[in-house]
């Protein structure tokens, strides 16, 4: 099993998440949060003064998927998520080593 944490722009989350689920994929967790890469943030004019933003907001999306998926999520999100500007994304793959359902006690692959 897999773990794929992908960095969107937060406009394209409903797009990532249909994408997704016409793949099959049924769960996934999504937290808000702050970074920035190449963009190094940009100048911003509130009420007369200039200010820096130096983290943007992005969204993260955090789904577990069985080796066979992997592939196929990692497509279906980045079909989804590109803009052709920068400051798209990333998406990283981690193993998982164990999973297990709190409310049954399923583990690894019937807890996915």
């Amino acid at each position: 099993m897999k773990k794929i944490e992908a960095i969107i722009k937060p406009f394209k989350l409903d797009e990532v998440r249909e994408a997704l689920s016409e793949i099959g994929i049924a769960g996934l967790t999504v937290t808000e949060v702050k970074g920035f890469g190449r963009q190094k943030g940009h100048t911003e004019l509130y009420r007369g003064a200039e200010y820096v933003v130096d983290f943007l907001p992005k969204i993260k999306i955090e789904i577990v998927v069985n080796g066979e998926h992997v592939d196929a999520a990692i497509e279906a999100i980045i079909k989804a998520a590109r803009t052709g500007k920068i400051g798209d994304g990333k998406i990283f793959v981690m193993p998982v080593e164990q999973v297990v359902r709190i409310r049954t006690g399923e583990t690894d692959e019937a807890a996915v």
